[in-house]
């Protein structure tokens, strides 16, 4: 789901907590040692994305915001904040060329770049997908 974030709307908070859960608390940061990515470059984004991006000249960045249930990215254009919500049953993320990850919820999508010296981005990388194993349900086949 994609949505404009630049306004307090209690309805639109809501559909973001139930979507992904509501935001960790200070304690809970400190332990995960950070829930926020460093500013990602866009590379490549969907159309709809795309067609927001295009209308502001500015170098494209966005961020990721981690939640108990998903992951938030976030990223401006001109003065407006819009929000991808990915819970992470629909999460696909793919490392495509050799500096390069990319970020899939239905047909949405977003590509960054991340090059060897990045090492922070490869970190948060990894913290998400092992945040993603440990809430996904368990395989009948486990039991």
């Amino acid at each position: 789901m994609l949505i404009n974030n630049s306004y307090k709307d209690p309805e639109l908070i809501y559909r973001i907590n139930t979507e992904v859960g509501s935001a960790f608390t200070l304690i809970e940061r400190i332990k995960l040692g950070g829930i926020g990515s460093p500013k990602l470059h866009i590379t490549g984004s969907s159309l709809e994305i795309h067609n927001l991006l295009i209308l502001d000249s500015s170098i494209k960045t966005c961020n990721i915001e981690l939640r108990p249930k998903g992951i938030l990215v976030g990223f401006q254009v001109r003065l407006e904040t819009y929000l991808l919500i990915i819970p992470f049953y629909k999460l696909n993320l793919y490392k495509g060329k050799a500096e390069e990850y990319s970020i899939y919820k239905d047909h949405y999508f977003i590509k960054f770049k991340a090059s060897k010296n990045d090492i922070a981005i490869h970190k948060y990388i990894k913290k998400i997908l092992k945040f993603k194993v440990k809430c996904l349900p368990t395989n009948i086949g486990d039991l």
